[in-house]
């Protein structure tokens, strides 16, 4: 049973989140209608690929919906070939590609489509996603495609004056990189924010009041084909959900949800960090040695991104692909109401 110890104003509900799966189809991703009183911000695809040496390829493009306020991201792309130590942003690689703000789209049948500009300078691009396939081309650098992993999944917190809708979807995909094989999991998430809001930028609930301590979303593709694939986040007041998904076909929410975070001595990035599920289900993250996203640190976004893998405690599978792309932010705390510092 939830307690409380503080009483919130009217219209807030004190980080309260409501969590579930969502069906996928490509109209709903071509929908740009708004919820809850609250404007689509745009679509977000990103995640991790890794080629047959284990190096890291990491990428996001913001595809901003008509009439939005973006924030800082348009396209970016990292990798661990620039100094086999951590993933590193490719400036070179991304002068290359076109930097759209606000791009074509377009529903074909059942398949939302996204491009570049027809006179835009640079390579040009083109993402399509629907309720079962997704692709993403950028001329010269990659193309992947491959299929989606479960259900949708998407959480709704309200609050007094700002609220996030926001939802997700996974792809177990593989293709080329910068002429490599690649095999790993992109994620195509979606958020609704208050008008003029952009997330991690202006009028985002949980970021913009330093309220979370961990957010991850992650899948997990084992080599015996069984698989995991999940989303949670935890922080301060009661905000925190899950929602987890296997290759049973169970799906199970919850916002009883523990965490706890490690930071490595002196740094922004994770050492370890867990979570606890109705208070007997425990997750451990497995940082990748090389999956800190240095050079986010000190300018946007604001929090430590960083991959790895996430497993249930005592999972002896062996993964054959995944991504745990996610972050944590010590200046906002280790555990729910612990609240923490700087460097």
């Amino acid at each position: 049973m939830r307690k409380f110890t503080t009483i919130p104003q009217r219209g807030d509900f004190a980080y309260q989140c409501l969590v579930g799966p969502q069906n996928v189809s490509g109209a709903k991703l071509a929908d740009l209608r708004d919820h809850y009183g609250l404007k689509l911000t745009k679509h977000m695809p990103f995640g991790c690929v890794r080629d047959d040496d284990g190096h890291i390829y990491a990428m996001v493009r913001a595809i901003n919906a008509p009439g939005s306020s973006p924030n800082p991201t348009k396209f970016i792309y990292q990798s661990t070939r620039l100094d086999n130590k951590n993933v590193r942003v490719d400036k070179a690689r991304i002068a290359t590609q076109a930097l759209t703000m606000f791009p074509k789209r377009w529903l074909d049948g059942d398949t939302a489509c996204w491009s570049s500009l027809d006179e835009e300078m640079g390579n040009p691009w083109l993402i399509t996603a629907s309720g079962t396939r997704f692709s993403w081309k950028e001329e010269g650098l990659l193309d992947l495609s491959g299929s989606l992993i479960g259900n949708g999944m998407q959480w709704y917190l309200p609050g007094e004056e700002w609220g996030t809708f926001y939802v997700s979807q996974l792809y177990d995909v593989k293709g080329i990189c910068e002429g490599r094989p690649v095999k790993g999991v992109i994620a195509l998430d979606q958020a609704w924010l208050p008008e003029g809001g952009s997330i991690h930028f202006h009028k985002d609930l949980v970021v913009n009041n330093k309220m979370h301590v961990i957010w991850w979303s992650f899948a997990t593709i084992y080599k015996d084909g069984t698989w995991d694939v999940g989303s949670f986040m935890v922080g301060h007041d009661h905000l925190g959900y899950a929602i987890l998904q296997n290759h049973k076909g169970e799906i199970y929410c919850t916002t009883d949800i523990e965490g706890s975070v490690v930071h490595k001595p002196g740094s922004y990035f994770v050492e370890s960090a867990r979570i606890v599920l109705e208070g007997n289900e425990e997750w451990e993250f497995l940082p990748d040695k090389k999956g800190e996203m240095i050079d986010f640190v000190g300018g946007f976004p604001i929090t430590a991104q960083q991959e790895g893998r996430w497993r249930r405690v005592g999972d002896t599978r062996e993964p054959d692909r995944w991504m745990g792309w996610g972050e944590s932010d010590r200046r906002n705390g280790t555990a729910r109401n612990v609240r923490g510092q700087d460097l």
